[in-house]
């Protein structure tokens, strides 16, 4: 004899079935975001905000400035925040420039210290994009 499957049953079962298909799990979302931009040449950190205009928050100001002085690296790292899909954002550096997020995103600022980290390592850009992806993607 087959068990009776009652109608409330089929519809929570169903409706379970529905939720688990519309949550994005974590590798889907890292198929929105993107892949990692190419690093533009000749870029520069000339845009990176600077202490004086990180007065306001000077606990950021080394991260600020390690990011300055790998541009070309930063370049290349997609930002999971969210903020590099407007067009004016490109990438992770962006963020870190004139009115990007970095300045008070918790996210931004994690994927800088590790791109930072990992190329004071000797962190090639590959390896450094695999780390961003495992972490924050």
């Amino acid at each position: 004899m087959h068990p009776v499957l009652s109608r409330r049953r089929f519809l929570g079962t169903c409706s379970a079935a529905v939720a688990a298909l519309l949550v994005p799990r974590r590798n889907a979302w890292a198929r929105v975001t993107g892949p990692h931009p190419t690093p533009r040449p000749g870029i520069t950190g000339e845009k990176v905000l600077t202490s004086g205009q990180l007065a306001d928050t000077p606990d950021l100001i080394p991260l600020f400035d390690s990011i300055r002085k790998i541009p070309e690296i930063v370049d290349g790292i997609h930002c999971n925040c969210g903020c590099t899909n407007p067009p004016k954002f490109y990438s992770l550096l962006s963020c870190y420039e004139s009115d990007g997020m970095a300045r008070h995103c918790p996210l931004c600022q994690g994927q800088g210290q590790l791109v930072v980290r990992l190329h004071k390592e000797g962190k090639s850009l590959d390896e450094i994009r695999a780390a961003i992806d495992a972490k924050f993607a």
